[in-house]
Parts: structure tokens; sequence; C-alpha cells
């Protein structure tokens, strides 16, 4: 302790000072680490589990580093980006590819020579919208909870699949 606290605290015992703490100050609390912001932080995460800390702390008008706090201490939470998993087809995306082929065998069937026509044949999927990234698509879980899993090839969920086939004319 240097010689300028010394007095200062001696001037205040003899003024009849009987704590050594510091007196509450005015201003900005030192946390704002409530229960009802943690309580606020939780009803945000119910609605979005992927809402970003940056967006809640906008929401709740409380700084970035508490909510990171809360987040990370209070509600034991952690970010995660998805695992991309390989291709699944549908079931109704699966309908539409058997009814794509019965048309292509009705087709050969009405044409007994429609297979000696063929070229080339192409299909591609069409998709409505580009996908989310892997970090658009992270989520705040629990410690243990595993990691959330998204389609790999799943860009959207409204596509068609397109068959084109190239003919010779006779």
């Amino acid at each position: 302790m240097n010689r300028s606290n010394v007095f200062r605290l001696y001037s205040r015992f003899r003024d009849g000072r009987e704590l050594t703490e510091n007196d509450e100050r005015i201003g900005r609390p030192k946390s704002t680490r409530t229960t009802v912001n943690i309580a606020a932080v939780v009803d945000l995460l119910k609605n979005d589990g992927r809402i970003a800390s940056r967006m809640t702390a906008e929401s709740l008008n409380a700084p970035k580093t508490l909510v990171f706090r809360i987040l990370k201490e209070d509600l034991g939470k952690r970010k995660l980006c998805v695992g991309f998993v390989p291709h699944f087809l549908a079931p109704e995306l699966r309908e539409d590819r058997v009814i794509s082929c019965q048309d292509i065998i009705a087709m050969a069937d009405a044409d007994k020579i429609f297979v000696n026509k063929i070229i080339t044949g192409d299909e591609t999927w069409c998709f409505a919208h580009d996908p989310e990234t892997k970090r658009q698509s992270s989520e705040w879980v629990g410690e243990v909870s595993p990691r959330p899993k998204k389609l790999k090839f799943q860009r959207s969920h409204i596509k068609k699949m397109l068959t084109d086939f190239s003919t010779v004319k006779s």
C-alpha cells in the first residue's frame, strides 16, 4: 500500500469509518448478469437456436461479452456448425424419380425403336434457392448435445429433377 492510501484510510477511520471495503459507486454496475437477463436469453434461444450472440445482445441492449458469458457459463451452451451427412433422397423425391422412369418406359413401349434413337441422356437437380452455409446453420446446443446434422446435397426443399434425352429424328 502506498503512502497516500495510508493517509486517506487514516483520515476515514479518524472520521468514524469502521469498514475497509470501498463505498458503492454510482454509475453503470459491474455486471448486468441478472436472472432477468438470463431468462431473456433462454427465451430467445427457445425461439431460435441459431440466433447470434450479437443479435441477442442488441435485443437485450447489453454488451456482447455479457451475452456470451451467459450462454457459456450460466447456460452451458456452445455453438456448433452442422455436420454434413451424405445425400438423402426424401420419399417424395423417390416417387418423382419413379414416375419419371415410368414415363420413359411408356415412351419406349409406344415407340419400339425409341431406345435406338437415344444419343445421350442426362439428369440434374434444379434448386429453388441457394443453400445456407455451414456457418449460417450453426446453432447453440448444450455441452453434451450431439452435433446437429444437415444433408450435404440437399440444397432446398423445392427442387425438381430434369431429365433430358437427345434423340435422332427419323
